[in-house]
């Protein structure tokens, strides 16, 4: 399957769950993940229209965001964990740090982003499954750490973000995907980042507004 072939078929996916959903295709951004594909591939994928990418891992967002700098409105996602000491590499311009999860992460970034001259949109990571082995903040920190991002000068955010335990059947992800549309919905918050090859139909359905797709367009990680 060519990366073409899969962008097409994932965004038949999208514009099939949003007519179920009565929804407008053009309210949920796509990011084609990359991670661990070579840059030529997301060369593949800008020619077929994609625009946003997302890296895991914060060397590999910097590295390829060098190797494609030709390349016009391409916008980078982090969508991995980030530590604190490496959130220096993210604040370059037509980044967005997706898995924001703590006070002091947000001020790192904050700070980062100022030395760099920018406003750095950013989302926060919600743990929404209670799962220890994920990363995200608990709901009950969420107030915390947005009140921590809106005080920001450097800082924008924008929406929520979450990982929903792994299942075989879609649908169980659903509660999950529709805590977070709540938790958004009652803080004021419009953006959604939720869902994966596996269960984008199913975080359409509960107000996805950002999915993540990587095996579906790029196929399995080398």
């Amino acid at each position: 399957m060519s990366v073409r072939d899969g962008l097409a078929r994932v965004r038949e996916r999208i514009v099939a769950a949003c007519a179920r959903a009565g929804r407008d295709p053009a309210d949920v951004t796509l990011v084609a993940v990359s991670k661990r594909h070579p840059v030529e591939r997301v060369r593949e994928a800008w020619e077929a229209g994609q625009r946003v990418f997302g890296e895991n891992y914060v060397q590999e967002l910097a590295s390829k965001a060098d190797a494609a700098a030709d390349l016009e409105g391409v916008e980078w996602r982090f969508i991995g964990h980030l530590q604190r000491n490496k959130a220096k590499l993210l604040a370059r311009p037509g980044v967005v740090v997706e898995t924001v999860d703590s006070e002091r992460l947000a001020a790192e970034l904050d700070k980062r982003a100022r030395a760099a001259g920018l406003v750095m949109p950013v989302l926060v990571q919600v743990n929404v499954g209670g799962e220890a082995q994920k990363s995200g903040c608990e709901p009950t920190e969420l107030d915390a750490i947005l009140a921590a991002t809106r005080g920001a000068a450097h800082l924008d955010v924008r929406g929520l973000m979450t990982i929903p335990p792994a299942t075989d059947d879609p649908d169980d992800a659903r509660p999950h995907f529709a805590a977070l549309r709540r938790l958004a919905e009652d803080r004021g918050l419009k953006q959604l980042s939720m869902g994966m090859s596996a269960d984008l139909e199913a975080a359409v359905a509960e107000g996805a507004t950002i999915v993540r797709v990587g095996t579906a367009i790029f196929g399995a990680r080398p």
